[in-house]
C-alpha cells in the first residue's frame, strides 16, 4: 500500500479515496465493507509465485512451515500459498470485517488456515512462533510520512520477536525512502538481508516497481552487507523510483561497511558520531564497546533513545549495567523489557551494558572506570529535553537491582545442591534490615529469621520463603492457635521487596538458625497470599462443606493481619491438587487451617521434595500427599471419579503411590463428588527470557486449560500464579482463560 500506490491507476485511486488515513481501523472496515472481493494492491501471484516458493524451500524447518501473513486484508496471497502446499498459515488483520469475510471464504476449502483479528504492532503470539513472516504492503501502510515511524517501528519489533532463529521476514514494498530508512536500520545488526525486484509484465505504461526485501534472523551481532539481486532487465518501471532505491541501498552498505571495518565496532561508532549526536525517537541500536588497545574489557551494549522525547526526563543520558546472572531475564533480554527499563529510568537515552564471564573477577568500581571513556562519545551533544546532564563521574548509574544491596542484614547459605532437572538449588537463612512491626509481634523476643529457597537459574527470584521459630516457643503456644496470613515480600529479591517490611523494632539475635524450625502458621510470600485469597470465590461452597462436617469458619482482623479460624469435628471432603511443591509451604499452610481439605501436591523434581522435607519441615499424612510426576500429565490422568494413578521414587525414598483419593466418590451435603474441587498451578518457568516468570508456558496452553475445566467440579476453583512484566503476555493469558471458560 502506501501513498505512491495512488499512482497505479484510476480504479485503485477511486478505491483509495475511501481510505484517507491508512492506519485507521474504521477506515479499513469501511473500505472492506465496500470492497468485499479480493484486491491486490501490487505484485500479483503470477509474479510472486516463483520467488516466494523458492525462498520458502530454503527454510530449514520441518513441514508444514508455520507462516504469518500480517495485515492480510482480502488479498489472495495466503490462499495461493495454501494451495501450493503451505497449510500452516496464520493471517492477521485489525479489521474484523475483512477477517470475518476471509474466514467465511476459506473455512471449507482451506480448513487448516487460521484467521485472527489482531493489531500487528502488538501481536499476541509467543516469541519465536513463526519460521517466516510475509508482508505484502503492511509496513508501507503504517509508514504514512505525516505520521512518522512509530507504528512501523513497533510493528518491526514484533516481527523480530515472533520470528524463529533462522526464520525470514519477506517484505514486499514500494521502497519509499522513509520506509527503507526504518527497514535498513531496524535489521542492521544480527540479520542477513537481500533485495530483489519483482518482475512485471511490460504494459508500455509507467508503473511502480514492487521490491522484495528478505531478512534472515541470526543470533549474533555481526553486521552483513545487503545482497542485491537486482537486474536491469527486471527493472522496467519508474526510473526515479529505481534510482532512489539504488542510492538508499548504496548508502546503507557504506554504513554497514563501517560497522564491519578492521578497526572494530567501537571505531565504527566513532565514524557514526554525527548520527548519535541527536536523539532519535524510539531508536534501538546494538553495539560492541571497547576491546584491545582502547579498554581493559569489551562489552555488549544496547543504545535506546526514549520512544516519547516529549516526556520530562531526569537524565539526558544514563548507563544501566546488567550483571551476567540477569542477562537472560526477559526484562533485559527482550526489546519490550528493555523499553520498560528506559521508561522507568527517566533517561532520554539509556545505554544498557551487559556483563559476561570475562568481568566476573572485577569490582564494579573498575567496571565503571573502564566504561567511562567508552560511553562518553555516545551521549547526545544537545540537551534538547531540558534534563540534567550528569558529569562523566556521575553518568554511571547503578540501579537498585544490582548486587550492591538486597536489603539484607545477614545471609547464610545452609544447603546447596544440583538437580538434573532444576539445576543449582540454594537454601539460605536471612535476616532483613527492616521488618514490619506486625510480623515482629509473632515472636517479639528475638530478631526474625527467614528461610528461602532459590534456584540459581533465576537467582533474583525467591521461590519460597518461610518464617523460622524457636522449638521451645512452639511448645508453649496454646493449640489450636490462629493462622496468620500476611502479604509480605513475595519472591522478589530486591530493595523494594525487603523494604515492604516497614521499619520496626529490632530484637537481639536469638542464635544460629540451626536452632530454629519453620513456622507453618505464617505465609511470608505475597504470591501465596494472592493464591489463598482466591478461596473467597468459593467461600459459600466451602461453608456448605464445613457445615456438613460440623465445622465453623470465622474471619477477623487483628494487627492488620487476616485471621482464618476453622474448627472441625468432621471428615476431609474437599479435594485439591497443587502443581508445584517448592518448599511445601503453601500446602502445609492450607493443611493446617482447612481441616476438611484433601491435598494432592505434584512435583516434577524429587530433589525438591527432599529439600522441602529436610529443610522446610514438609510432612505428609492422610490428608496431604506428594507425587513425583509431571503436573500436566497428572491432571490429564484424573478420571471422572477424581482418581489419578501416579507413583515414583527418588534417592531411595518412597513417595506416594496411592490414587488421588482412596474412594471413588464422597458425599458433599448430599451431592456426590466426582471431580476435583481446587487446582492450583504454582510453578516457575525455566526460561527467564520468555517473558513468563510463572508459570511455564505449557500451563497456559488452551489444551491444558480445557483439561482443567473438564476435571474441576461444578463449584471448582482454578488458581494460576501468573507472574510477568509484559502486559501483552498477561492479557494473552487472561484471554485464553476467558475463551476456555466461556466455551
Amino acid at each position: 500500500m502506501g501513498s505512491k500506490a495512488k499512482k497505479k491507476g484510476s480504479a485503485a485511486e477511486d478505491i483509495l479515496e475511501t481510505l484517507g488515513d491508512f492506519t485507521s481501523k474504521e477506515n479499513w472496515d469501511k473500505f472492506f465493507t465496500l470492497r468485499a472481493d479480493s484486491f491486490e494492491w501490487y505484485a500479483e501471484w503470477p509474479h510472486l509465485r516463483d520467488p516466494l516458493l523458492s525462498l520458502l524451500r530454503t527454510l530449514a524447518h520441518p513441514l508444514p512451515l508455520p507462516l504469518l501473513v500480517p495485515a492480510c486484508g482480502n488479498s489472495r496471497l495466503s490462499e495461493h500459498l495454501y494451495d501450493a502446499g503451505h497449510t500452516a498459515i496464520t493471517n492477521v488483520d485489525f479489521s474484523k470485517v475483512v477477517i470475518s469475510d476471509m474466514l467465511r471464504r476459506n473455512v471449507r476449502d482451506r480448513p487448516l488456515m487460521r484467521w485472527r483479528v489482531m493489531d500487528i504492532t502488538a501481536m499476541q503470539f509467543e516469541d519465536e512462533s513463526f519460521i517466516a513472516v510475509i508482508d505484502k504492503g503492511g509496513l508501507d501502510a503504517l509508514m504514512e510520512p505525516e505520521l512518522g515511524s512509530k507504528l512501523g517501528n513497533q510493528y518491526l519489533s514484533e516481527v523480530k520477536r515472533v520470528l524463529k532463529p533462522g526464520g525470514k521476514f519477506v517484505c514486499l514494498t514500494l521502497a519509499e525512502s522513509h520506509v527503507l530508512n526504518l527497514l535498513f536500520s531496524k535489521f542492521r545488526l544480527g540479520w542477513k538481508m537481500s533485495v530483489d525486484a519483482i518482475p512485471l509484465k511490460s504494459s508500455g505504461k509507467p508503473s511502480l516497481e514492487t521490491f522484495m526485501v528478505v531478512v534472515e534472523k541470526e543470533l549474533s551481532t555481526v553486521v552483513h552487507q545487503i545482497t542485491s539481486l537486482l537486474h536491469n532487465s527486471s527493472l522496467n518501471c519508474n526510473s526515479k523510483q529505481v534510482s532512489g532505491f539504488t542510492e538508499a541501498l548504496q548508502n546503507e552498505n557504506l554504513i554497514r561497511e563501517k560497522y564491519s571495518s578492521d578497526s572494530g565496532l567501537l571505531h565504527s561508532v566513532e565514524d557514526l558520531q554525527e548520527d548519535l549526536l541527536k536523539l532519535s525517537q524510539g531508536r534501538r541500536l546494538q553495539i560492541t564497546l571497547g576491546g584491545p588497545g582502547c579498554s581493559t574489557f569489551s562489552y555488549r551494549a544496547v543504545i535506546l533513545d526514549a520512544e516519547e522525547l516529549a516526556d520530562p526526563f531526569t537524565y539526558h543520558c544514563g548507563i544501566f549495567i546488567v550483571p551476567k546472572i540477569r542477562a537472560r531475564e526477559w526484562l533485559f533480554y527482550s526489546e519490550e523489557g528493555q523499553w520498560m527499563v528506559v521508561r522507568s529510568s527517566k533517561a532520554a537515552r539509556l545505554i544498557m551494558v551487559f556483563l559476561d564471564a570475562s568481568h566476573s573477577d572485577t569490582s564494579m568500581e573498575e567496571i565503571q572506570k573502564d566504561l567511562s571513556l567508552l560511553v562518553t562519545p555516545l551521549a547526545p551533544a544537545e540537551n534538547e529535553t531540558g534534563a540534567q546532564i550528569p558529569s562523566v563521574s556521575c553518568t554511571i548509574a547503578l540501579f537498585v537491582f544490582m548486587m550492591a544491596s538486597e536489603g539484607l542484614k545477614e545471609r547464610n547459605i545452609i544447603h546447596k545442591v544440583t538437580s538434573s532437572l532444576t539445576g543449582s538449588i540454594i537454601v539460605e537463612d536471612v535476616i532483613y534490615e527492616n521488618v514490619d512491626s506486625e510480623v515482629n509481634c509473632l515472636f517479639p523476643s528475638r530478631e526474625l529469621v527467614f528461610r528461602r529457597l532459590v534456584f540459581e537459574r533465576a537467582a533474583n527470584l525467591v521461590q519460597s520463603e518461610a518464617l523460622l521459630k524457636d522449638e521451645p516457643e512452639a511448645l508453649l503456644k496454646d493449640e489450636p492457635r490462629p493462622t496468620k496470613l500476611v502479604s509480605e515480600t513475595g519472591r522478589k529479591k530486591n530493595n523494594a521487596s525487603s523494604k515492604s517490611r516497614k521499619s520496626g523494632s529490632q530484637r537481639h539475635n536469638a542464635g544460629a538458625s540451626n536452632q530454629l524450625t519453620v513456622y507453618h502458621g505464617y505465609v511470608a510470600s505475597s504470591y501465596h497470599t494472592g493464591i489463598i485469597s482466591g478461596f473467597m470465590l468459593i467461600s459459600s461452597y466451602m461453608e456448605t462443606v464445613a457445615s456438613s462436617g460440623k465445622m465453623a469458619i470465622s474471619c477477623s482482623k487483628t494487627f492488620s493481619c487476616s485471621l482464618l479460624l476453622i474448627y472441625s469435628s468432621g471428615i476431609s471432603q474437599v479435594k485439591a491438587v497443587i502443581i508445584g511443591l517448592g518448599a511445601g509451604l503453601l500446602p502445609m499452610f492450607l493443611h493446617g487451617c482447612v481441616p476438611f481439605l484433601e491435598i494432592e501436591t505434584v512435583e516434577l523434581d524429587p530433589v525438591i521434595v527432599d529439600i522441602a522435607k529436610d529443610y522446610f519441615s514438609f510432612m505428609e499424612d492422610e490428608r496431604l500427599k506428594v507425587h513425583i510426576a509431571d503436573g500436566i500429565q497428572f491432571v490429564q490422568e484424573i478420571d471422572n471419579s477424581g482418581v489419578a494413578q501416579i507413583h515414583g521414587k527418588s534417592n531411595d525414598r518412597s513417595y506416594t503411590e496411592s490414587p488421588l483419593n482412596e474412594s471413588s466418590t464422597v458425599s458433599h451435603a448430599g451431592v456426590e463428588l466426582t471431580k476435583v474441587d481446587i487446582i492450583i498451578v504454582d510453578v516457575d518457568s525455566s526460561d527467564p527470557s520468555s517473558g513468563l516468570t510463572c508459570p511455564a508456558p505449557d500451563f497456559l496452553d488452551e489444551f491444558f486449560l480445557e483439561t482443567v475445566k473438564d476435571k474441576l467440579s461444578e463449584n471448582g476453583l482454578f488458581v494460576v500464579n501468573l507472574v510477568s512484566r509484559s502486559q501483552a503476555i498477561k492479557d494473552m493469558a487472561l484471554s485464553k482463560m476467558k475463551k476456555v471458560k466461556n466455551k
